[in-house]
């Protein structure tokens, strides 16, 4: 894959660019801007959740420098499903520009209007469905049924006269869907006919041989759990699985229990769901949280969010003994729903934590709990073989993903120059057919922390891991500048790093030691005494305890 930074040259007449932001060798921060004769499209607006060695982020937003300066230029944003990792920026794109008009399916709109009336933002929206076409621009869209995790979910064809691209946004092919509302392949297929010039597959599950489990496989599974379970139960899954939740509602009316929602976002989303259509409640099995307490616990099922272990979710706060709701012998657990990749330690450390508290907990690797929402091998060269793209740049995936889907793309006989692997930020130009590889933009990770946006860098959180993990020792030196002695000092003090101050006291002579020997050498400047403090130190402490605190040496001249 390309690395080497190249701005790209000015956009040909009759070419259309396509910049993939996010969602190149990561599950997640989903977005493609397309742009053709000096208008741009953008297809998903999604977040990134935080791995571990990102202390303090609450999200990662795709970088919008590409189009920070072109904000004018942007005609509509095209949402293919309502997740996170696809509608979670929207938020902060619309802050740059609110008027910005939102197009997508029913739910997914619905979803994205909810989360942005808690930013004060009232979007313009235009709500499509499959099988309909619209003219944005430059940009002739025509809208394809593709099955989820999440109904509504839409692929989109994108033409223009440089040619025609397809992009799936997230999909599968179960064939017996809970909705009823399969992949249109007839679609795909009259596409192909009429001919794919780039297509942009999600691959996340390239790389798993065969063909993604039905969604119907789960249902008996949760019935049986839950039946069987002799205490309270709770659900986790991802707040806007829509399917999900639904087996979780029909299990728990099979079994006679009543079902509480847990989590704002859970709440809402499943509410927006219920009113449009898309969630059947079965009649007196959903009840308020705060009755829920007063439900013995063998008749009660809570839906919650936190099945990727984040921290301040539901089900870590019921680990952690911070909740409302106790965790105790003979209750189960259910995580219903994938690992995202870099989750799994918080996500074990929630399991060992429940099952401590003495908990049965269930999940992916020790039951059927869940299924992916993703294409696996075998569905995707169906796609490839259907479709016979001229050009192919797999997208949604890690870069294994991608390669794996490229592999099957060049499989069914996509030429291997056709197949374009990259990165965020590559800059592709289709034309008369072809795709090539126009320029590598320098694409970063804009991080949400708090109330700040993209103010925390990379910079910032390795200094954030350094304290967590090794600690900080604070120096503290009033010199004669001249003489390099010290006249108060040196005051060391730490945090995180020792818990008697007294180990100190071997380090302390070696300091003023140094300094004498610098101003000797002619030393005369405060920084560069810092400097002879940071060293000294840092020395003693890799050599006698193996450790790499921050250091933070202040030296005033006395």
């Amino acid at each position: 894959m390309p690395t080497q930074i190249s701005e790209p040259q000015p956009l040909e007449a009759g070419t259309l660019r396509v910049i993939p932001v996010g969602g190149l060798g990561e599950i997640g921060r989903n977005m493609t801007v397309y742009e053709y004769e000096g208008k741009l499209l953008i297809v998903d607006a999604g977040v990134l959740f935080p791995e571990e060695h990102q202390p303090g982020v609450d999200l990662i937003l795709p970088d919008f420098a590409p189009i920070r300066d072109r904000l004018d230029d942007v005609l509509g944003v095209v949402l293919t499903h309502g997740h996170e990792d696809h509608i979670g920026a929207v938020p902060y794109l619309l802050k740059l520009r609110d008027d910005i008009p939102l197009i997508g399916s029913t739910l997914t709109l619905a979803l994205v209007e909810a989360k942005l009336k808690e930013h004060r933002i009232k979007p313009y929206t235009l709500v499509v469905a499959e099988d309909q076409t619209e003219q944005i621009g430059p940009f002739h869209l025509e809208f394809v049924a593709v099955n989820h995790s999440i109904p509504d979910a839409l692929a989109v064809s994108i033409t223009t006269p440089a040619g025609r691209v397809l992009h799936t946004g997230d999909f599968k092919m179960d064939q017996l869907p809970l909705d009823d509302r399969i992949t249109d392949l007839r679609a795909f297929a009259r596409l192909g006919e009429q001919g794919v010039d780039l297509f942009l597959p999600d691959s996340t599950n390239a790389d798993v041989p065969g063909f993604t489990a039905p969604e119907r496989d789960i249902g008996p599974v949760l019935e049986n759990i839950i039946t069987r379970a002799r205490k309270k139960v709770v659900v986790a899954s991802f707040s806007s699985h829509v399917h999900r939740v639904q087996q979780v509602l029909d299990a728990a009316a099979a079994a006679n229990r009543k079902v509480a929602f847990m989590g704002r976002s859970m709440i809402r989303n499943m509410n927006i769901a219920a009113e449009l259509g898309y969630l059947r409640v079965p009649d007196d099995v959903l009840i308020d949280t705060k009755k829920a307490k007063n439900v013995p616990d063998d008749q009660i099922v809570y839906m919650s969010t936190g099945s990727q272990g984040e921290p301040m979710a539901v089900l870590a706060r019921m680990a952690n003994l911070e909740h409302q709701i106790e965790i105790g012998e003979g209750d189960t657990v259910i995580l219903a729903s994938s690992l995202i990749p870099g989750n799994e330690n918080a996500v074990y450390r929630v399991i060992d934590g429940l099952t401590k508290l003495g908990a049965k907990v269930v999940h992916k690797g020790n039951a059927k709990v869940h299924v992916s929402g993703h294409a696996s091998a075998g569905e995707l060269l169906y796609c490839y073989n259907i479709l016979r793209p001229r050009n192919v740049l797999p997208v949604h995936g890690e870069h294994r993903h991608l390669y794996a889907s490229a592999d099957l793309a060049i499989q069914t006989g996509v030429p291997p120059r056709n197949v374009i692997l990259g990165q965020d930020g590559i800059v592709v130009d289709l034309k008369d057919g072809v795709a090539t590889v126009a320029g590598q933009l320098d694409i970063g990770y804009v991080y949400v922390d708090g109330s700040t946006v993209g103010e925390i860098t990379d910079a910032d959180l390795k200094d954030r891991r350094v304290l967590a993990e090794e600690g900080f020792i604070s120096i503290f030196c009033a010199v004669d500048f001249t003489t390099g002695q010290c006249v108060v000092g040196p005051e060391i003090q730490s945090r995180g790093f020792a818990e008697d101050e007294s180990v100190f006291d071997e380090v302390r002579p070696q300091i003023a030691k140094a300094l004498a020997e610098a101003a000797a050498n002619g030393t005369r400047d405060g920084h560069a005494f810092q400097q002879v403090v940071r060293r000294t130190v840092g020395r003693w402490v890799n050599t006698k305890h193996r450790r790499r605190p921050m250091i933070v040496p202040v030296v005033i001249e006395a």
